[in-house]
């Protein structure tokens, strides 16, 4: 039995970055000797085991061969003839596919360090173009690596293009599909995850409405990046940029996809492209089953992004509808969430990245203002019901007209 430390743990390391996770192969054993050693079976059916101290997982070395759709759609042999190498073949990339015995040994069949040295993400054997979730995993290593200056082998992108053109994503799970979306987005370089997708064509598999987006011009005096799909990959780095979280990226990544939709005669305007975009919003969040949190926000940034940009411009009647659609009293994350989205969507412009975007500070002050009227006052007057809303409503917006009059003197708007 020899035991060899696998994969990301391996690359990391030689890499230089942190290790997190480390995955463990088992060369030359059988079940029954795992057991016996005291490690625990993670299933009846799968030739994994916890160890019986630290409680990693130990894999028997195995090879696979494809028996169905999609990313499961494999069956296995594992024997203790298996060997280290033929284990290492069935891996995704070649950086992937280096192992470390005890000693410190370095074995790398497949070329994985020269790849680590010629910053290429490359796959070990034509089996890659088997499993689709492979597609997205390579795109969300590309964004991982990308500060390194990693890029995809244009081989490797080739098998990727092939899977993508085959059916094969339409077999991954939507929540496997959202867990390498996610995933992705929080990288330091999320627009790269999806300029890969793009260039393979996976993106137009998995998300037609962003793909879509592409080409379509947008005025330039306005966006001097003009194609709005560029526009999006600058607003993901700004994301990134200012350390969001998912609900807040994945808001970013969705906003504008009513302009994908504007009648090409009506070029470069987007009349009225929020209301547009949210049935869409709506079916690729049901597609992807996005959780409560990322789908709500990127309804509402949807919507209401170009509030946002015209804060200083809105009569108080209308901040203050706006303000109690997120429910600025029980949930003011959510709408800071929202001011955070709009902001990025504003750097996210050629040229404009480091513009300021007073907008920010006007409504969040504005939401302080509204959650700052007591109600007190109105209930020891007795009002209850329907009455004591309106008078509460009514003490809401008078505060914030108080609030614009003064703030447009500081932003100098009349």
């Amino acid at each position: 039995m020899q035991i060899f430390k696998v994969g990301g743990a391996v690359r990391d390391q030689l890499l230089g970055r942190p290790v997190v996770d480390v995955d463990w192969v088992v060369v030359g054993a059988t079940p029954e000797q795992m057991r016996a050693q005291g490690f625990r079976p993670v299933g009846d059916d799968f030739p994994v085991f916890l160890h019986p101290s630290s409680g990693e997982e130990y894999a028997l070395a195995r090879t696979e061969r494809k028996s169905g759709h999609g990313y499961a759609g494999f069956t296995f042999h594992t024997s203790p003839e298996v060997s280290l190498e033929d284990d290492l073949l069935r891996r995704d990339l070649t950086i992937n596919a280096m192992a470390q015995a005890d000693d410190g040994t370095l074995f790398d069949p497949y070329g994985g360090q020269a790849d680590l040295a010629a910053r290429v993400l490359r796959h070990v054997s034509p089996a890659f173009a088997e499993d689709p979730l492979r597609v997205l995993r390579v795109a969300r290593f590309a964004a991982r690596y990308a500060y390194l200056g990693f890029s995809v082998a244009s081989e490797t992108l080739a098998l990727m293009r092939t899977l993508a053109e085959s059916g094969e994503l339409a077999y991954l799970t939507a929540e496997r599909v959202w867990q390498e979306f996610a995933r992705a987005l929080m990288e330091d370089n999320p627009e790269v995850f999806i300029q890969v997708l793009r260039d393979c064509g996976a993106l137009k598999a998995l998300l037609p409405e962003v793909d879509a987006l592409f080409g379509v011009p947008q005025p330039a005096e306005h966006h001097p990046e003009i194609d709005t799909g560029v526009h999006i990959l600058s607003v993901l780095q700004q994301c990134a940029r200012f350390k969001h979280s998912l609900n807040i990226r994945w808001a970013c990544l969705l906003h504008d996809v009513g302009k994908g939709v504007t009648d090409p005669a009506q070029w470069p305007r987007h009349i009225a492209h929020e209301t547009r975009g949210l049935p869409l919003i709506k079916k690729i969040n049901k597609r992807f089953k996005t959780p409560n949190d990322c789908a709500e926000l990127a309804l509402l940034v949807g919507e209401y992004h170009t509030h946002a940009h015209r804060a200083l411009e809105l009569r108080p009647e209308t901040m203050l509808k706006l303000l109690m659609t997120f429910d600025i009293m029980r949930r003011p994350q959510r709408f800071d969430d929202f001011i955070s989205a709009s902001e990025m969507d504003s750097r996210g412009r050629l040229g404009l990245e480091d513009r300021l975007y007073p907008q920010a500070d006007y409504l969040r002050q504005a939401a302080l203002v509204v959650r700052a009227v007591n109600v007190q006052p109105l209930l020891e007057q007795g009002l209850q019901g329907a009455e004591l809303g309106l008078a509460l409503n009514a003490k809401r917006l008078q505060a914030l007209q108080t609030y614009v009059i003064e703030a447009r003197k500081q932003y100098c708007v009349t």
